[in-house]
């Protein structure tokens, strides 16, 4: 069938605007092909070039002594010591997921986790941050079991630990659930690869699973907004196969081993234009390619098909050729397609053949170096008003309430369906703030989290910005570990509005500031833009993934106190209830400011705890319903009650920032006192923790009855009919 003809309908379906189309014939000096026109959509869309964000980005704090590669490449690296290193990313697969959750959620843990091991790493670690709409919307069950059940399936298969995560539900996620997954990897600091080919004349190989038709276009579908017509996007959705990713792992740390690697690419958003484009580019070489060659799985696949094809277990290689035979063996093991498809070259050209004929012939640095970059128009989110009287609540009817709302409930109904234990190195499951694992053969352990409160951005997004990194600090540090490096997962509505680009402006601005602050420096992320359905966005939610070290797992600070341990909290308590979860959760009222980050306090109180460690039972941080809602989740989850002597809603439900709840047996408490006075860090007794029951400042209820609602919220909420979650994805499987 012969290509369609260019016309201003098929450019706008491609996604481009017509400055954009008529840069793209200046480029080249004619009009494109089909397969051309495809291939400048796939590399200029909001997802692959960052046209929107570029400029913000490069603001933000990449560098630091512990920093082996940044920003750029498939995944960050950390050094960790001892000659080993961290491989982390987080990224973002939004789009897909509301369009097909089972398969959206699967397919974006099988993309970031091949970004780690593309990078030579081995996977030891993942997490998700999942934000899904009011659970009056008639799609929010469905999404949210669809959702867990893919990540479960496809993590749990693969062979990684879901150690930990986020989860939120709001009305403004109702036509756009995100899902941002987060994974990591250990490599050897001097054993990492990167994606830059080098040498003319290398063999350009394809590696791992066939092409086929599915996620055809799904880079340009994920930079455009959902209306009436998500359901023809269905066919954008790829298909993953986690076990066939598990022997592409394995195919590829051998083949890393043998010495057979130039420079190797993931194949993820854009298939194989994106990742030969990307080697090429980072080379400073062309490259050539003969679909020919390509292992297809379905008949009479066209050249733009396979170059848009976003089929997942995919890699591209550039290949030592003396190394060829060894390469070819690995993969003939594992069961997988290996194929010599083309070559590097040294003009800058991007060529394309297939059936004996040019589909593409483009200069390769202009579809990257040239892509389109926008410094677009924002506005400023006007300060929120002050937050005005509050109705009078008793606190533990208060705290009723939060442990019955979903947001705030146990959410072991999510987390108990991952295999958290898969490799036997997870010592700090699910459930008790950042999620900590054992670097394997070594005393080490790495502590993970991922953090933002959509609430706060929206009201300011440079506090809220700020706050996400000064809440990911205090998870790790609450666990004991260092805060190394940071990646961000930006969701936002549509910038080419400028409130919306003003709330991704601020937030960056406020990460920066804090990332700089707290020495957490920003190593890879992903943006996620035109989150938004019929017009209507999302709250901003710039998710903060954080990785920490323990220099031995052995000093890791427990999660759970004893019986007669003294509360204390390290921190000032002000009482601040504007944009805090009791009244979203109490009065449906989003009002007031944010907290305000005082980050000079966040890096003194965290360093604080880190130093008397050894005096320190249980922390956690304070958040989400202040001072009530952790000393209860730290009472439940040792099977016993707590008293609390503050008096009033502000003083413990308030959201005041900078401040750990710690349990210490009564040495510990007086000494941790004595070493605060010495130090200048506000530190106060909060109560005890002990008995049956759960009192704050006089009015109590049975632990029992609290922990029977908060243990069994989630699940009533979301309950769903049997088999009703599994007809989109049984539908598309066959």
């Amino acid at each position: 069938m012969p290509d369609p003809a260019i016309s201003p309908e098929l450019i706008a379906a491609h996604g481009l605007t017509e400055d954009e189309y008529a840069r793209l014939e200046g480029i080249i000096g004619r009009a494109p092909s089909f397969t051309e026109l495809g291939i400048f959509s796939a590399m200029w869309n909001e997802h692959c070039s960052y046209k929107s964000s570029k400029k913000w980005l490069r603001t933000l704090p990449t560098e630091g002594p512990q920093v082996i590669c940044g920003p750029g490449e498939n995944a960050g690296v950390v050094d960790i010591g001892d000659g080993l290193a961290v491989v982390f990313k987080m990224e973002s697969h939004n789009h897909p997921s509301y369009i097909e959750p089972y398969q959206g959620a699967a397919t974006g843990m099988g993309g970031i986790l091949r970004d780690v091991f593309t990078m030579g790493a081995r996977p030891v670690a993942a997490l998700d941050s999942l934000s899904f709409g009011s659970l009056d919307h008639p799609r929010t069950r469905q999404l949210v079991h669809g959702v867990v059940e893919g990540i479960g399936g496809y993590g749990n298969a693969f062979g990684v630990p879901t150690i930990g995560g986020e989860l939120r539900f709001d009305a403004a996620y109702d036509g756009n659930c995100l899902v941002n997954a987060f994974a990591a990897g250990i490599v050897a600091a001097d054993g990492v690869f990167y994606s830059a080919a080098y040498g003319v004349g290398m063999p350009v190989v394809y590696l791992g699973a066939k092409t086929g038709r599915d996620g055809v276009g799904g880079a340009t579908m994920a930079s455009a907004e959902f209306d009436a017509d998500i359901d023809e996007k269905r066919p954008t959705v790829q298909v993953g196969d986690p076990f066939t990713e598990k022997r592409l792992l394995e195919a590829c740390l051998e083949l890393m081993a043998s010495g057979a690697v130039i420079s190797i690419q993931d194949m993820g958003a854009a298939g194989l234009t994106c990742s030969a484009v990307e080697m090429g580019d980072k080379g400073g070489l062309g490259i050539r390619l003969d679909l020919d060659r390509v292992p297809c799985r379905e008949p009479g696949m066209t050249a733009y098909e396979m170059m848009l094809s976003e089929s997942q277990e995919r890699m591209l290689m550039v290949l030592h050729p003396e190394k060829e035979d060894t390469a070819r063996a690995i993969f003939e093991k594992w069961d997988l397609d290996f194929a010599i498809i083309g070559e590097t070259i040294a003009e800058d050209r991007f060529v394309v053949m297939h059936d004996n004929a040019t589909h593409a012939d483009i200069p390769l640095r202009a579809l990257s170096g040239n892509a389109p970059e926008y410094d677009r128009p924002w506005a400023p989110t006007a300060p929120p008003a002050p937050l005005g009287a509050l109705p009078d609540i008793d606190p533990v009817e208060a705290l009723r309430a939060l442990l019955e709302s979903p947001n705030h409930a146990h959410k072991g109904w999510v987390w108990e369906q991952y295999d958290h234990t898969v490799l036997a190195d997870t010592i700090r499951p699910p459930g008790h703030g950042a999620g900590v694992v054992r670097v394997h053969g070594t005393d080490k352990a790495l502590a993970f989290t991922a953090d933002v409160t959509p609430r706060y951005v929206a009201a300011d997004p440079v506090e809220g910005g700020k706050q996400a990194v000064a809440e990911a600090y205090r998870n790790l540090t609450a666990v004991g570990a260092r805060p190394l490096a940071a990646t961000d997962n930006l969701n936002f509505g549509n910038p080419e509005k400028p409130a919306i680009m003003g709330q991704l402006v601020g937030a960056v601005q406020g990460i920066g500031e804090a990332c700089a602050a707290l020495d957490m420096p920003i190593v890879s992320g992903n943006v996620s833009l035109y989150n938004e359905t019929d017009g209507r966005a999302i709250l901003p939610t710039p998710t903060i993934g954080a990785v920490g070290l323990l220099e031995r797992a052995g000093e890791m600070i427990g999660a759970i106190p004893q019986a007669g341990d003294a509360a204390l909290v390290i921190g000032t308590t002000a009482g601040h209830l504007g944009q805090s979860a009791l009244m979203v959760e109490l009065w449906g009222r989003a009002e007031g400011p944010p907290p305000p980050v005082d980050l000079d306090a966040e890096r003194r109180h965290g360093q604080f705890l880190r130093a008397n460690r050894d005096l320190i039972r249980a922390a956690t941080d304070l958040s989400d319903g202040g001072l009530a809602l952790a000393a209860f989740e730290m009472a439940e989850a040792a099977g016993i009650g707590v008293a609390l002597e503050a008096r009033g809603v502000a003083a413990l439900f308030g959201e005041d920032q900078a401040r750990y709840l710690v349990a210490c047996d009564d040495a510990g408490a007086e000494a941790l006192l004595a070493a605060a006075a010495q130090a200048g860090v506000p530190v106060t007794r909060a109560g005890r923790f002990g008995g049956d029951s759960v009192i704050l400042g006089g009015s109590r209820a049975p632990r029992a009855e609290l922990a029977q609602r908060y243990r069994g919220a989630l699940a009533a909420a979301i309950a769903t009919p049997s088999g009703a979650h599994g007809l989109a994805r049984e539908t598309l499987r066959d």
